[in-house]
């Protein structure tokens, strides 16, 4: 999940201001709030506006600007294309863990997997998507989950769609190559069956098998732009990223899950999430912060 940097700790912002070496005035926070809405559907509180300096401070010693006035004129001009990725960048943060909210990975495996491997054992295509994947974790949860249903469902037509806005966590999403804290969540056994010891200078890390490798696909996607998938899934997990945009974003972006989605097929949202708007008629619940698709649609 790529969402906002959490600003706890950051202090106030005075009066659209913040004390610096670079000029920050209150049309400068304003100018990157909307480059940040109109690109990510991310809204931005004036109350981030000192986090939105810190991070972007780096930002500006690096191109050798001397304001936030010249730094809003390069991301907004046509140049500024790879810029305004590199904000993005800078101005979120991925917060992802190996099997986190396990208790989707249980339903997962319990009441969404055994049709579908009924399904690929006869031929059939299953499609999973980690619509906000960050750097992997995410998607080879589930991977692990599905193979653990279906040794073989790296030889059928069975794939998990990874995408996420960042390209960075992207590319170490098909690295899949991790510290040791981060596959602490994964039981022993399964981190001896499904990953490899891979050796970084003087740092042990662990590498994903090959067969979770063939079961994922990953893909840059903006959640609020367009989305190239033809086929539909049997479930989405998008977790943790809505919460950030606004509630007509939120809306529009529910609304687009659905016809997205097999009937009957399964959405895993975060803990702080709900679906709301006219998509809300379109789902129910099944289980905590999980909801199925109506089969009438």
């Amino acid at each position: 999940m790529t969402t906002l940097a959490d600003p706890r700790g950051q202090g106030g912002a005075g009066a659209g201001l913040v004390e610096g070496e670079f000029l920050f005035t209150a049309e400068d926070f304003k100018k990157i709030a909307q480059i940040l809405h109109s690109h990510a559907g991310i809204a931005l509180s004036e109350g981030k506006a000192a986090l939105v300096y810190s991070r972007l401070a780096k930002r500006l010693r690096s191109l050798g600007l001397r304001s936030f006035r010249d730094y809003c004129k390069l991301v907004e001009g046509a140049e500024g294309v790879d810029e305004r990725q590199a904000m993005m960048a800078a101005l979120t943060t991925n917060v992802t863990r190996y099997f986190r909210e396990p208790h989707h990975f249980e339903h997962l495996r319990d009441h969404v997997l055994p049709p579908l491997v009924e399904r690929a054992r006869r031929g059939g295509r299953v499609r999973l998507w980690s619509a906000a994947c960050s750097n992997g974790q995410e998607p080879y949860s589930m991977a692990i989950t599905v193979l653990a249903a279906l040794p073989e469902a790296a030889d059928l037509d069975v794939k998990i769609l990874a995408t996420d806005i960042d390209p960075n966590m992207i590319a170490e999403g098909k690295a899949g190559v991790y510290r040791e804290d981060a596959v602490a969540p994964v039981p022993l056994e399964l981190r001896r069956k499904w990953f490899r010891k891979v050796q970084a200078g003087a740092e042990t890390r662990w590498g994903v098998a090959d067969e979770l490798r063939r079961l994922v696909a990953f893909r840059e996607l903006n959640l609020i732009g367009d989305w190239p998938m033809r086929g539909r899934f049997d479930a989405i997990f998008c977790r943790n990223v809505v919460i950030y945009f606004d509630e007509p974003t939120q809306e529009r972006i529910w609304s687009r899950f659905a016809p997205a989605l097999e009937p009957g097929g399964v959405l895993y949202i975060g803990h702080s999430e709900r679906v709301t708007g006219p998509a809300a008629a379109q789902f129910e619940t099944v289980g905590l912060t999980t909801y199925a698709l109506r089969n009438g649609r």
